[in-house]
């Protein structure tokens, strides 16, 4: 398994309210997911991005961070056999990712994810 991106998740109460303060005050672009419980911005010059969650759409818990990987059953394989605790089955979902959700030792939940092609 690689991880090819992570992306922070800030949870917010109302991304139409955020909206202002990170495409208008920090200048990042608007990367409309087409959902409207997540979205993300990016800077266009630099790629910096953060995404915002008001809650997850599946998921028992809200992750910290998204981690893109190139194989997802190879990470819930890697997960299982450390013994790391799986929060969130391995599921394809109506928006084209496979993931699951896996607790690191010190609590935070991650959003193990790969999109289907």
């Amino acid at each position: 398994m690689r991880v090819t991106t992570i992306y922070t998740n800030l949870r917010v109460p109302d991304i139409a309210a955020a909206r202002s303060f990170y495409a208008g005050y920090l200048g990042l672009a608007d990367e409309s997911i087409n959902m409207d419980w997540v979205t993300r911005f990016s800077s266009p010059e630099t790629g910096a991005s953060v995404q915002l969650v008001t809650r997850d759409a599946t998921a028992p818990e809200d992750s910290v961070a998204s981690v893109r990987v190139d194989d997802v059953e190879a990470a819930l394989a890697e997960a299982r056999e450390r013994g790391y605790e799986i929060v969130h089955p391995l599921t394809t979902e109506p928006w084209g990712v496979r993931r699951f959700f896996v607790r690191a030792p010190d609590g935070n939940v991650f959003n193990i994810a790969q999109h289907v092609d």
